[in-house]
Parts: C-alpha cells; structure tokens; sequence
C-alpha cells in the first residue's frame, strides 16, 4: 500500500483493521477494511473520498475482496464508478434501498452535482439473517431504517466496533427529510440496533468522528426525550 496517502487509522483490533477517507460537499467517511489474519480488504460505502483511497491501496486492488453499502444516498455511492474496472469486488447492497440506488444521478442532481461514472449493477443483496463476511472477519448485520429504508449496521462483537452510516452520529442523528426517511421508524432502529450494543462498542459513523454507545446513550440530544419515557425508554 501507498501509505503516504493512508486516510485516517480508526480502528486497530486484533482481526481487523480499519482506516476512514474523507472528502467532498458532505464530507462522507469512506472506510477501508482489512482482514489482519488474510490481509483482504473491504470497502464500506465509498463516496467522494474514493480516489484517495485507491491510491492508497495501489498495486493491491485485487485484494479488495467486497463491497459494502449501508445504504444507497449520493454521498455513500458516488465512488463506486471511480472503483471499476480495477476493482471488480461484489457490490452489497439491502433490497430495500434498490430505488434509492437506481435514483442516485437524480440525487445528486437535486444537489446541483453530476455522478463521475454510471453506478454499477449490485451483486448481491443483502439479507439482515446473513452475516456478510470478507476473509476471516464477519459482520453481523443489523437492519436500521429511518434515514433511508435499507439502511443497515455492520457489527463485529468481538471487536467491539460498528459501522453505523448514517443512522447516528456523536451527538446527532441521520436526517430523516430525504425521500424514505421517517423520524419515528430512526429512532426506533436507534433503540433497537444501537442502544443495544455493549456501552464500549465504537460506533464509526458516515460524517464526523466516531462515538460509543455509552456517549450517545447518556449525552445525545435527540434522544434524550426518549430516555425520559418514550417508546418504553432506551435504557
């Protein structure tokens, strides 16, 4: 790898290491997995950041193994013509965001932006019962919508980090006016796949620095009316 150009380290664990790009109008983290055991690679959601990245793993693209997508906004897909032909990895995406993705150049058209490519086919859709897995590590998969309909969570247990996208952030939320989002359904998904998590658990968010269940659970403020008693508490 070119580490003269090597992002950001975010995560360092015994089977899995974890390096985030960031860059454009939404300054989108773009996140590169490896596999320590295997020295395969994954990349999670690559967005404008996608040519920083693969300078960063030139000469070694054949060892991205997969593809990951949380969900299918401009901001999280927008790399991935940038990625092919070099790298030929399968594209994960859940079902449920399949309109959201064939509508990505009209996203990004309500933003005044263009696509640097048309986006590829998805390879394989992903089902919340299956892990999805790239070497020796595997994610469990956590279905979290409310900020798009497919969103999901990537979760490694052992390792004690989640890749949440766009559902939470340190001290905020994923946006829910976007088309298929819904504040309710969020928070929801927020009490159910996130405040769920040991407190310990590093949550590597889609914008900003990363944050721990604990931190949010005690200090974010979207969520606090629901600590005091709503939908039964988060506790």
């Amino acid at each position: 790898m070119n580490d003269s150009q090597g992002g950001t380290p975010v995560h360092d664990g015994s089977a899995l290491t974890i390096r985030c790009f960031v860059g454009g109008p939404f300054q989108e983290n773009t996140y590169l997995l490896e596999c320590r055991s295997s020295g395969a690679l994954a990349i999670v959601d690559p967005g404008h950041a996608t040519r920083e990245l693969l300078s960063h793993i030139e000469g070694r693209e054949d060892a991205v193994s997969e593809i990951f997508l949380t969900h299918a906004h401009l901001d999280h897909v927008e790399g991935l013509p940038l990625l092919r032909p070099g790298v030929t990895a399968p594209i994960h995406l859940h079902p449920d965001d399949r309109a959201l993705y064939a509508r990505a150049a009209e996203q990004a058209q309500a933003f005044g932006l263009r696509l640097p490519g048309e986006l590829p086919e998805i390879d394989r859709w992903i089902d919340p019962d299956e892990a999805l897995s790239f070497g020796e590590v595997d994610f469990e998969v956590r279905f979290a919508p409310g900020h798009a309909p497919g969103h999901v969570i990537l979760h490694h247990p052992e390792e004690g980090v989640a890749l949440v996208g766009d559902v939470i952030f340190r001290r905020s939320i994923g946006r829910t006016d976007l088309p298929g989002g819904d504040t309710q359904t969020l928070l929801e998904s927020i009490r159910r796949e996130v405040l769920t998590l040991p407190d310990e658990t590093r949550l590597l968010t889609g914008h900003g620095p990363a944050t721990t269940v604990a931190e949010e659970r005690m200090g974010n403020p979207f969520l606090r009316p629901q600590m005091r008693g709503g939908m039964g508490g988060f506790a």
